[in-house]
């Protein structure tokens, strides 16, 4: 009775090694077990999944580490005694009220170094105050006094300078590549103490316009930025947003405080435009159309039974008191409120070729080719740029 279970068991255990040991030698034993014992795919999509994000976290880490030595804090200072040297010491009530006292911080913001011997970019309103003194925080923690060296009149884009040699640099990307959806790294001073803090999340939409205010009362507005879903604070306006290459694709400066991580940042093309200016010119050069507009998109255009699902719509709008300002160059040429511009030099205005954009690459003095709808009909009109004061 022994005999006979004793027999099979070594004749099924032959076979079985057998069968295992073909499968090895040629090199499928993990194939079949993975086929025959497992749903299809199961190993394979974890395995995918977990190697994907050891390699985004992998690029954040290495994008994080190479950048931000680049990465400094503005600092702003003011010297109240001598702001309120001229000032009555009493309120209308005829009572002595405290004034503050020597140099205190008033201000804190962001930027990043471009060139080794001490270029920085950051935002307009970080350096905004005339009477404040700037000075930069590096990583490492050394305080450079900052000479203001440019701002941009129509972008909120601004260039320090500050005396170093052998600084660390970012490397300027190319915004016009970037895509709804796309990872980016935010890293700035947030909230005017955390210095060099690092957030991350995506790009949430592009071509988006707004109205940024200071808290002060000044305000403005803001064309064809990025929206990003990185998480924004006060105090990281005028750090990089940087993609996963490493590059800087924007600048962040705006956050919209009613919700949860909206924050918006300038495509960086804009601020390399302004780059090469004061390297040429000493200065940024504006180009000027003199139109208030508003990007139409197919939503817009069925919405609003437009003819056209593509084009900038020459409008009135917020921060906007004409739609073609009188005497500007779009005055001169004929535009009115209710056009739509829909190519520069052949170039069809849509999300990815806004009309700021395509406008930045010229010079004041250029003439252009504007192909425009007027009143029903589509005609070409030339018109020479001015320079924005």
């Amino acid at each position: 009775m022994l005999i006979i279970p004793v027999v099979v068991s070594l004749v099924v255990g032959a076979l079985a090694g057998s069968v295992f040991g073909v499968v090895a030698t040629h090199g499928q034993l993990g194939s079949w077990i993975e086929k025959t014992l497992y749903p299809k795919g199961a190993i394979s999509t974890t395995a995918t999944a977990t190697t994907l994000s050891v390699q985004e976290d992998s690029a954040t880490v290495d994008v994080v580490k190479k950048a931000s030595d680049s990465v400094v804090s503005v600092i702003g200072t003011k010297d109240f005694s001598k702001v309120f040297q001229q000032q009555t010491p009493f309120d209308f009530f005829g009572f002595s009220a405290p004034q503050p006292s020597g140099k205190q911080q008033v201000s804190a913001g962001s930027g990043f170094i471009i060139s080794s011997d001490g270029l920085i970019l950051t935002n307009k309103h970080v350096i905004a105050d005339a009477q404040t003194e700037y000075t930069v925080v590096l990583n490492d923690k050394r305080t450079l006094s900052a000479k203001i060296l440019a701002q941009d009149p129509v972008n909120d884009v601004a260039l320090l300078k500050v005396d170093a040699k052998d600084l660390p640099t970012l490397t300027l990307g190319d915004s016009d590549t970037a895509q709804v959806g796309q990872t980016v790294i935010a890293i700035g001073n947030a909230l005017g103490q955390y210095r060099n803090t690092v957030t991350k999340g995506i790009i949430s939409g592009k071509s988006r316009t707004v109205q940024a205010g200071d808290g002060s009362g000044a305000s403005e507005v803001l064309q064809d930025v990025f929206q990003t879903d990185a998480a924004i604070n006060p105090g990281n306006s005028g750090g990089p947003l940087l993609d996963l290459a490493g590059s800087v694709i924007g600048i962040n400066t705006a956050v919209n405080t009613s919700g949860q991580l909206i924050g918006f940042a300038l495509p960086i093309n804009i601020a390399k435009r302004d780059v090469d200016s004061v390297q040429k010119t000493g200065k940024i050069q504006a180009a000027y159309l003199g139109v208030c507009h508003s990007l139409i998109t197919k939503d817009i255009a069925e919405r609003n039974n437009l003819s056209v699902d593509y084009g900038a719509l020459v409008t009135k709008g917020t921060g906007c008191d004409f739609a073609v300002v009188p005497g500007s160059p779009a005055d001169k040429a004929g535009l009115v409120e209710n056009d739509i511009i829909l190519e520069v030099n052949g170039t069809k205005i849509d999300e990815d070729h806004a009309l700021v954009n395509l406008l930045g690459s010229y010079k004041p003095g250029d003439e252009l080719t504007l192909k425009i709808q007027h009143k029903g009909e589509t005609k070409e009109v030339k018109v020479t740029l001015a320079e924005r004061k």
